[in-house]
């Protein structure tokens, strides 16, 4: 069962919140007061943390700030802030999605399950492959290789376990941006090369005759991998 865990001050929205995603077959826990939220989430190991941003004690922002510095959980961010700058914030600092208020609840779930999507968190396949000395596993968000985890920002991680969840099949930008970033996102696609190049740093040591991200000229990238 999927667990989300719900960082809002609000009781009623937290707890229709907390009916949507129970119907859906969620586990669900709520937290009320933004100093309780590390806490709980180092406890329940949520597989999506849904953050408001104006919380008593710390902020959306600084939960945020702290969730990356640890894990790369898909995090959506709930605020009755509106405006684009503070979208984009969300997003650049490391969000997932970012839904504004008011909101209806079923879209909530439905964005919370596109973004579980795209994170690799609902899997039909298996959770942990090797190849070779490389070893991705999705449920755990973790690429090790020769045992050691790979150095990666979240969303790199994210590219590299979509790709991963693709070996040997080719996407381009678009599509990547799509399933990755989200159809919300409103950067420029080079974002995809550079975190490509950074993907490639972080793996250098992976030999070639095992796998590679490999770029096909003209239609995308895929993570090529050697039987």
């Amino acid at each position: 069962m999927q667990k989300i865990l719900i960082i809002e001050d609000e009781v009623a929205i937290s707890k229709v919140l907390q009916a949507y995603f129970h119907k859906e077959g969620f586990e669900v826990k709520a937290v009320f007061h933004g100093d309780e939220a590390m806490p709980v989430f180092r406890d329940m190991h949520p597989d999506l943390a849904i953050v408001d941003v104006m919380l008593p004690g710390q902020d959306g922002w600084e939960i945020l700030d702290s969730i990356r510095e640890e894990s790369a959980v898909p995090v959506i961010m709930l605020t009755a802030l509106g405006d684009v700058d503070y979208r984009l914030k969300g997003l650049n600092g490391g969000a997932d999605d970012y839904i504004s208020k008011p909101f209806d609840s079923s879209e909530v779930v439905a964005r919370a399950k596109a973004v579980l999507r795209r994170s690799g968190t609902i899997l039909q396949e298996e959770e942990v492959n090797h190849y070779g000395s490389l070893t991705v596993n999705q449920k755990a968000h973790t690429v090790k290789l020769n045992g050691v985890d790979v150095p990666l920002t979240p969303r790199d991680l994210s590219l590299l376990l979509f790709l991963a969840r693709h070996p040997n099949q080719t996407f381009d930008r678009e599509q990547l941006i799509e399933r990755v970033w989200g159809m919300d996102y409103e950067g420029s696609d080079r974002a995809v090369d550079l975190s490509i190049k950074r993907i490639r740093k972080s793996l250098q040591n992976w030999p070639e005759s095992e796998g590679e991200i490999k770029t096909l000229r003209g239609l995308g990238y895929q993570f090529c991998v050697h039987e």
